[in-house]
């Protein structure tokens, strides 16, 4: 299993959760298996995001989606996400 870690701040917190909430089909027909999200405790708009997947080629296909890209855009995401795969050891 990997998981696609994302961290980013957004403009708006309620205004990307929407956007958010109405990618899980996209997420789910593209093999994420599981997902949370994080608010950092001193700035509610500094966001991480995990995504678990079967595969590092999955995870890694799914960080690419042009559609993913909108999503981000449409939802506020502020400057380039910090984006980083692991697995659990």
């Amino acid at each position: 299993m990997t998981t696609l870690f994302v961290r980013h701040e957004v403009s708006d917190y309620a205004a990307w959760r929407k956007i958010y909430d109405g990618f899980s089909p996209v997420q789910k027909v593209n093999g994420v298996t599981a997902q949370a999200v994080y608010r950092a405790n001193d700035n509610p708009n500094d966001i991480t995001v995990t995504h678990e997947f079967a595969t590092l080629e999955a995870a890694q296909a799914f960080s690419k989606l042009d559609e993913l890209k909108t999503a981000m855009r449409t939802g506020g995401v502020l400057g380039a996400p910090t984006v980083w795969f692991a697995n659990k050891a």
